[in-house]
């Protein structure tokens, strides 16, 4: 779910305790030997209940749609810090799957993974390009969710915003301490409705448009670039905004940014999933969603840098794995016919547009 340059890291590269199941939500998982960082009003503590507000606020929105599926919750902390609150809500009236995830991550880079996800800049001293330090500790936090609805006129959505910190006592040669943001939320139809797609990118372009108005132009790129299935020569779906690796502008704007985009997920979303949840559709409809559900399998287990993170360092397989459709379909050559609605979104997802 986290972590710059995790695509990168080998397994076992990232050494993370196994989880404990707790009965009851703790009021934060951060550990007390933070120090400062611990403090309700570090950028961890503001972090930590900015996701997990948002985690109640989407979870709540998802069951009034749904009208009676109620989320499953599992608690989990880890002996050396850290930990997380997993929500599924599996098989209901409007929801085939949709799950929300909190965690926090207290874990150990090696410093090759180091290097690697913060390569050289000019500014880096002869020293401590030639130092090799030992093993970088790290602290990282996010909210991830995807909600696969079960009407194939009704679009998968995915959001993800994390929070990354090297946790090194002071800064040390060749491993000075660093922070990032990252996150996005993209919208995967099967179908292609333009208005919801348009108010879709315009709430996102909102978001973006009250800290920088370079913000949406780039990020909505580097989410076609993202969620680019390579074998397949298309994106995942219809994109949205994505950033990884922020951390060259202010770090409060950047938390507020995050905040912003946050809380702007339901806006975004919800008024699409009322509009289509009830529309009637075929088998034939249903096939297609399916096929798509496939791709949406291939790009998260082959290319996705949270999923690979998550599972070559021995992160929580259950919430890491949540975002699969409860149902996909494999089907050999399949060619949508020319000019149909099916070829079009095909099409769409080859060939991005400029929504808005």
């Amino acid at each position: 779910m986290m972590g710059r340059g995790s695509h990168i890291l080998p397994p076992k590269a990232v050494a993370i305790e196994k989880e404990t199941p707790e009965n009851e939500r703790p009021s934060t998982f951060l550990r007390e030997s933070d120090g400062d960082n611990h403090s309700l009003s570090s950028v961890r503590g503001r972090f930590e209940k900015m996701i997990r507000d948002a985690q109640d606020c989407v979870c709540q929105a998802i069951e009034a749609a749904d009208g009676g599926g109620k989320f499953k919750e599992d608690v989990w902390s880890r002996p050396g810090g850290g930990g997380g609150i997993s929500r599924v809500l599996q098989d209901g009236a409007v929801w085939e799957k949709a799950g929300v995830n909190v965690s926090v991550v207290y874990g150990v880079m090696p410093p090759e993974a180091y290097r690697a996800a913060k390569p050289a800049s000019s500014t880096d001293s002869s020293s401590d390009l030639n130092h090799k330090p030992g093993p970088v500790p790290f602290f990282a936090a996010g909210i991830s969710s995807v909600l696969h609805p079960k009407n194939p006129f009704a679009p998968t959505l995915h959001f993800n915003y994390r929070y990354f910190e090297t946790d090194a006592p002071k800064d040390t040669p060749g491993a000075p301490r660093q922070w990032w943001f990252g996150g996005g939320t993209d919208l995967t139809p099967a179908y292609i409705f333009e208005e919801d797609v348009k108010h879709f990118h315009s709430v996102q372009k909102s978001a973006c448009d009250k800290f920088d108005p370079s913000f949406y132009p780039r990020f909505k790129k580097w989410c076609d670039d993202y969620f680019y299935i390579k074998h397949r020569g298309e994106r995942r779906g219809l994109g949205g905004i994505f950033f990884d690796d922020l951390n060259d502008y202010d770090q409060e704007m950047l938390l507020s940014f995050a905040t912003e985009c946050a809380n702007s997920v339901v806006p975004a979303y919800l008024p699409i999933i009322e509009k289509r949840k009830d529309v009637p559709f075929t088998d034939r409809h249903k096939a297609w969603q399916q096929l798509r559900r496939g791709r949406y399998v291939e790009f998260n287990l082959v290319y996705d840098r949270g999923t690979t993170f998550g599972l070559k360092t021995g992160g929580r397989i259950e919430s890491i794995l949540v975002s699969l459709p409860l149902t996909a379909r494999w089907e050999y050559d399949h060619q949508p016919e020319e000019g149909s609605e099916e070829w079009k979104l095909l099409d769409a997802c080859i060939n991005p547009k400029e929504w808005i």
